[in-house]
């Protein structure tokens, strides 16, 4: 175990930890946080959707529309926004809203076939919500990468005469130029259907995401890097866009993926990642050192909210003895949800997008699934269970902190 652990502190985190500072992963990290707004908003006016259904307040049905320009339209601010933080972490700055602009061109080429073949009347088409989000970081990709090549050449000599805006204006035709001129080549005199081929690259992870040993994975995934202080959003560009595009699906086409944002948060976030309420819950009540009293006491408030950053970092990070029972949570609790909303129907499926993960169980598994009982009994039993599997590890962990007080 000591060697195990050392592996992981001293090689294997550093690592990942330079894999998610690497300027391409970064930049799509800081734009997905950048449209977090836009999901935030259209996971509340889809909440504001929930009265329609009483009879005389279906008046309330049109928060769908403010719910279209916010969550429908996130592939088309990530076209936007992926290329200018591209250019910031390049040091590319000047050339940020050029960028930026070009994405927008680039990212508008590749879904235009699309349009045309469906017939979609103005932001109506899912190409610009979520389901164009991997089309918007591929092309938000090849636009940076266009500006990083040739973005530090300019036509014109440092000592021009010329005003440093005018020279930028011309300078910056060039990259543009080359995004828009090869968009034109590769979709329209090549007929390459850019957006087919995207989709079909990323589809099969989709598709093995969207199922409960995908799923349950890259939770382990995410709990196993957060055990060593790693964010779990290194996997959101692998994530985020299947997850919206699952709950868009099952809003709009009626489908039934599990593999969504609200049954995340419906099941699966009691006090934050790994369900670690009800450890914070065994220190404020049961704990005998004063060390983990203390702790339990000074998190209690975040945790309730579901934010564990207090408790992880305070407890968990790099501690074996608490580890292990987030790795087992994160395979247990998604199964368990699983079984008891997929394989046995007695709880829902979310169908509407619940992003407000900050209010507190179980009334955020009350909202996500649109006020239905039997889920908030199915939360409870997860809550229960994950408590059964972090008790006796903190038990151990108790007791070692108290005989460190003792001095013995």
């Amino acid at each position: 175990m000591h060697k195990a652990m050392n592996w992981l502190e001293n090689s294997f985190a550093p690592k990942m930890n330079k894999f998610a500072n690497n300027p391409w992963v970064a930049s799509i990290k800081d734009t997905v946080n950048q449209i977090m707004p836009l999901i935030f908003l259209g996971s509340f006016f889809c909440v504001l959707t929930l009265p329609s259904a009483i009879k005389g307040m279906e008046w309330f049905s049109n928060f769908w529309t403010p719910f279209g320009w916010t969550m429908s339209v996130v592939g088309l601010m990530m076209a936007f926004l992926l290329p200018m933080n591209l250019m910031d972490k390049f040091r590319l700055r000047k050339n940020r809203n050029c960028a930026g602009i070009a994405g927008l061109i680039l990212y508008g080429m590749t879904i235009t076939p699309q349009l045309i073949n469906d017939g979609a009347i103005g932001f109506s088409h899912d190409a610009f919500g979520t389901s164009g989000m991997f089309i918007s970081m591929i092309t938000g990709c090849i636009v940076g990468l266009v500006f990083k090549v040739i973005g530090k050449m300019s036509f014109f000599k440092e000592d021009s005469a010329l005003p440093d805006f005018v020279r930028q204006w011309f300078d910056q035709m060039l990259p543009i130029g080359i995004v828009v001129l090869g968009g034109w080549i590769v979709i329209n005199i090549l007929n390459f259907d850019l957006y087919l081929a995207i989709q079909s690259i990323f589809k099969p992870l989709g598709d093995i995401y969207s199922t409960i040993w995908g799923f349950t994975l890259v939770n382990l995934i995410c709990m196993v890097l957060y055990s060593m202080g790693i964010s779990g959003w290194i996997l959101t560009p692998i994530t985020t866009p299947v997850l919206l595009a699952n709950i868009e699906s099952n809003i709009t086409h009626g489908t039934a993926f599990f593999a969504t944002s609200s049954w995340d948060y419906a099941y699966l976030k009691i006090g934050g990642l790994a369900c670690t309420l009800s450890l914070v819950l065994f220190m404020v009540l049961l704990a005998k050192s004063n060390k983990l009293k203390a702790l339990g006491r000074a998190t209690i408030v975040p945790s309730i909210f579901n934010i564990n950053e207090p408790i992880v970092f305070g407890a968990i990070v790099f501690n074996p003895i608490l580890m292990i029972p987030m790795w087992l949570n994160a395979i247990v609790a998604p199964v368990l949800a699983w079984l008891l909303t997929v394989a046995i129907p007695f709880g829902k499926i979310p169908d509407i997008l619940y992003q407000l993960w900050y209010i507190p169980y179980p009334f955020t598994t009350w909202l996500a699934t649109g006020g239905h009982l039997n889920s908030v009994i199915v939360m409870l039993i997860i809550f229960v269970v994950t408590a059964l599997i972090w008790y006796p590890f903190f038990k151990i962990y108790d007791r070692q902190c108290l005989k460190e007080e003792k001095g013995e």
